[in-house]
């Protein structure tokens, strides 16, 4: 509970919920973009190179990984930490100011990702392709939220941590590690002098380059998608809902649990390819088990709301609650059953495997940052959410739009993996890849369509912060729990 004699700091968390805000709306637009690319090919050719699929994905990826989730994290985290460390940054002025670098040097980080992204410089690495200057970057703006994180728990009035803040620590932890280990790398141009002195070459050569790829690129998803959001959830599902987590014990357990097995699954990115056998089925055997402290999260969410269901009616912050951890089971059921070698062998390299990451990025990711703004923004500016029925607008054409784009990924995925295996007697390819992309075509404009459907939820949810900052009514006291919005 809130104590009367502390008045909390939120000038950092209002900074990070606009980043928040335009680095959703900038992902997501670059995302429908590059989907129409793939239907509609001939859109590659409006800007030139600047403009083609290759430029858009990186953009598209990085900005919504690290610009909207890691912003919508960081704002949650300056807001709640105080919370729930009974501290404030009014009394803590060193923390407020290494705060407020934090965010800064955030945004000069994201600002020159972007230029070089577009201007094709990468090390072609998935969710790792910024050059080795702005890796450096990286890590002190880590080194920053570190600093921020471990020292208001240094200085925090409250004795135990509160189980979101255990979640920040593994996302802080897991990412300083494995970033730094996968993005070692020897500048060229500074070197041997051969090229320019942004390019670099990994430390690592073939498969132990891959295998250390995926140790990250796995784990990227890991401690930020999914550690970082259920220190979300923990907060403001018991917040929202006026309701306690239903199992403590549950929340060790699947932490504890999540934190071991998560760390070695990445392995199954790499089944049928030439890393040793024994790393593709350890990937496998601990993407299984993941089912375990994955789906004790997400039931101990939904039994959070045992004998409360009633409130899916009365607030369209529950219904996205709620279905966040609905899309949190389905993914991460989804993605294990991947990792089995014989259905990765028609699952890998896909569309399938497309819509299970959007299962989780749009449903799952998007949605708990969409509830953590909407319950921050009422208590940080005073103010009442400017309108209930674009928040259940907004749910539905969210919803629909996650629908058609996971669903049609999955039939587009499955039917290539089945038209890529079919061979006739005497054992030759059926059909020719040119085939597979003509019969799944229809699929990439269902997709397009769902995602941009998606986005118009997001514009609807940004006018509404808007309006709600601007227009909505006064807050005498703040809402103890239950955000106060106007019909």
């Amino acid at each position: 509970m809130q104590s009367s004699a502390l008045e909390y700091d939120y000038s950092i968390a209002k900074l990070f919920v606009f980043s928040t805000l335009l680095f959703g709306f900038v992902g997501l637009l670059l995302g429908v973009v590059a989907a129409f690319q793939l239907a509609i090919p001939d859109l590659n050719y409006l800007a030139a190179e600047y403009g083609t699929f290759g430029r858009i994905r990186p953009l598209h990826t990085n900005g919504i990984i690290y610009g909207f989730t890691l912003s919508g994290i960081w704002a949650s985290w300056y807001y709640l930490g105080q919370r729930v460390l009974k501290i404030t940054y009014h009394q803590h002025p060193f923390l407020k100011a290494v705060g407020l670098v934090h965010f800064w040097l955030y945004m000069v980080l994201m600002v020159l990702a972007v230029v070089t992204l577009f201007g094709g410089m990468t090390q072609s690495k998935e969710y790792s392709e910024l050059i080795w200057p702005l890796d450096i970057i990286v890590v002190l703006v880590w080194v920053l939220w570190g600093i921020s994180l471990f020292g208001s728990m240094g200085v925090r009035r409250e004795k135990v941590i509160y189980i979101s803040l255990w979640y920040f620590i593994a996302t802080f932890t897991g990412i300083a590690t494995l970033y730094i280990f996968n993005n070692l790398a020897i500048p060229t141009g500074i070197i041997a002098g051969v090229g320019s002195i942004f390019h670099s070459i990994s430390l690592y050569g073939g498969t132990n380059d891959a295998m250390v790829q995926w140790w990250w690129g796995h784990n990227a998803v890991a401690f930020v998608f999914t550690t970082g959001i259920i220190g979300l959830i923990y907060y403001f599902l018991p917040k929202e809902s006026g309701q306690r987590i239903f199992s403590y014990k549950l929340t060790l357990f699947s932490f504890w649990a999540l934190v071991f097995v998560y760390i070695w699954a990445g392995g199954h990115h790499l089944i049928y390819s030439t890393t040793p056998d024994w790393i593709q089925t350890l990937g496998s055997v601990f993407s299984v088990i993941l089912i375990l402290p994955s789906w004790g999260t997400a039931i101990n969410m939904l039994l959070t709301m045992r004998g409360e269901w009633n409130q899916i009616k009365e607030s369209p912050i529950i219904k996205f609650l709620i279905l966040a951890s609905t899309f949190y089971m389905l993914t991460t059921l989804e993605g294990p059953i991947q990792s089995i070698r014989s259905v990765n062998a028609l699952a890998h390299f896909t569309d399938w495997i497309i819509g299970h990451v959007h299962d989780a990025a749009l449903g799952w990711v998007g949605f708990m940052i969409i509830v953590a703004v909407y319950h921050m923004v009422p208590r940080i500016f005073k103010r009442e959410i400017y309108s209930k029925k674009i928040i259940e607008a907004q749910f539905w054409v969210m919803t629909i739009g996650i629908i058609l784009y996971f669903s049609s990924m999955w039939i587009a995925g499955i039917t290539q993996g089945m038209m890529w295996r079919s061979v006739d007697e005497f054992g030759s390819l059926i059909y020719s890849f040119i085939d597979t992309v003509n019969n799944i075509i229809s699929f990439y404009y269902i997709r397009a369509i769902g995602g941009l459907l998606y986005l118009v939820g997001f514009v609807l949810f940004i006018y509404n912060i808007f309006m709600t900052i601007s227009s909505g009514r006064i807050l005498e006291k703040e809402p103890v729990n239950a955000t106060p919005m106007a019909a």
